[in-house]
């Protein structure tokens, strides 16, 4: 078993105290003279118990018999202060016993014959730490360790007592000292008053009827002109509102654009009701998503919209990509009645068509020409809204059919079916040319009616 001794000198001196060695833990008293017969040694020497309980040096890599006891602890009480005429004898839980430790473990024992006093090292102090104690309450000596006190230690009536500073009051065990707010019901906030406390709360609370709980203010209710508009109480506090159509800016509610948050892809103008999309020149505002712009053109040429980056170019729709004289890309409308989309009459518009009807016919789906029944007569208002072509009056009233030659009602006959032939003709080149209805062009067109081919942007 190796001891805790170290070799302070270069050498052993078997004639002193120790033979040269020392105390790990500092003690200079402790002592042994059952050693084992040895000369005088140099190096690295340790000491250790031999089977027969005598201590001998031997190289400190050297292996020992016997074991050795671990013991751990977390804390440990330091002896206590010397005072004259009063001897103390320590006890440790393992069995250790004698008047010289340094520190001693939990549990372990402090006795003072002279004065029949016995501690135990089990308290806590006021830093955490294990300080020495006994069960029953109040002051020892004063001249031990300060009577246990953890304030100041005094003499009444013969008698040692223990006192605390101010702000802090004596506790059950009669040494110890502890703040009035220890262990208070206090929700917030507890303040030392003499040898009591007061409980506080913090600010937007109030103290409940209970002397300890806050219960929170409706500051709102307190203060009605708290806020400029809305005032929303809160836990603790409260908090200021606007209504619709304001903002709060640097702490006031101010009128609000409906276009600060840039609802418009181009152009946005306050309107009373809302707010209202524009576009630049050259766009036009989207019939479908009236908050974006597509390009535009009112004119059968217009300069392309190209991108100097990506060298690409872009038409509206109803125009194709095209060179112009200077070698420079223009849009050029398609005119849409030449695909003979419109069953009766076709007025082209730029990036658009529109089909009119003739009189006695009504347009449907904008493309195609339907009969009015004949009970609907032929008003003012029959056919479409485009031109009404003129019917021409005759010279003289026309024959009675019962008066015509045979030959000519067969040539009546004749013509009819020859045109009723021509229009079933027309209709078959009509629904081969309409492989899909037209998009709406609306943003291009003049009129409810008007109706456009759906063609997409060119790039070159």
């Amino acid at each position: 078993l190796w001891l805790g001794l170290r070799l302070a000198l270069p050498c052993t001196e078997p004639a002193q105290r120790l033979r040269g060695f020392q105390w790990v833990t500092g003690d200079r008293r402790t002592d042994y003279s059952n050693w084992a017969p040895s000369g005088r040694r140099c190096g690295e020497r340790c000491v250790t118990v031999s089977r027969e309980l005598r201590w001998e040096e031997r190289l400190c890599q050297a292996p020992a018999d016997g074991f050795l006891c671990e013991y751990n602890y977390e804390g440990s009480c330091p002896r206590l202060p010397p005072a004259e005429g009063l001897p103390v004898t320590y006890t440790t839980p393992f069995g250790a016993r004698g008047g010289d430790f340094l520190a001693l473990p939990p549990r372990s024992t402090a006795v003072v014959p002279a004065v029949g006093l016995e501690l135990r090292c089990d308290e806590e102090g006021e830093s955490g730490g294990l300080r020495w104690g006994r069960a029953t309450p109040g002051a020892w000596p004063c001249r031990l360790a300060n009577g246990g006190c953890e304030g100041a230690c005094g003499e009444e009536g013969g008698r040692p007592r223990c006192s605390c500073l101010d702000g802090k009051v004596l506790a059950l065990d009669g040494r110890s000292c502890s703040s009035p707010c220890a262990g208070a019901p206090c929700q917030h906030h507890c303040v030392v008053n003499g040898t009591t406390f007061l409980c506080m709360c913090e600010l937007g609370y109030r103290l409940a009827a209970d002397g300890s709980s806050c219960e929170d203010d409706d500051d709102c209710a307190v203060l009605p002109n708290l806020c400029e508009q809305v005032c929303v109480n809160t836990e603790g506090g409260f908090e200021c509102r606007c209504h619709r159509g304001y903002k709060m800016l640097e702490g006031r509610c101010r009128p609000v654009s409906r276009c600060y948050e840039a609802p418009c892809e181009q152009q946005c103008e306050d309107v009373p009701d809302g707010y209202r999309c524009g576009c630049f020149p050259g766009y036009a505002v989207d019939p479908r998503v009236p908050t974006r712009c597509l390009l535009h053109c009112n004119r059968s040429q217009c300069p392309a919209e190209c991108d100097p980056h990506t060298l690409s170019c872009e038409c509206p729709e109803g125009f194709l990509l095209d060179n112009d004289d200077n070698g420079g890309q223009v849009c050029m409308d398609i005119d849409e009645c030449d695909m003979s989309f419109c069953q009766h009459n076709c007025t082209n518009r730029p990036g658009s068509y529109e089909c009119h009807c003739h009189a006695g016919y009504q347009l449907l789906n904008q493309i195609d020409c339907v009969k009015i029944p004949e009970e609907d007569g032929e008003g003012e208002y029959s056919g479409d809204f485009g031109p009404r072509p003129q019917t021409p009056i005759p010279s003289r009233t026309p024959p009675k059919a019962e008066h015509l030659h045979p030959g000519a009602l067969v040539g009546i006959a004749v013509g009819a079916l020859s045109a009723a032939l021509a229009l079933l003709a027309l209709g078959y080149h009509l629904a081969k040319k309409r492989c899909r209805p037209p998009a709406t062009m609306d943003y291009k067109c003049s009129g409810p009616h008007e109706k456009e081919m759906g063609l997409q942007p060119v790039t070159s």
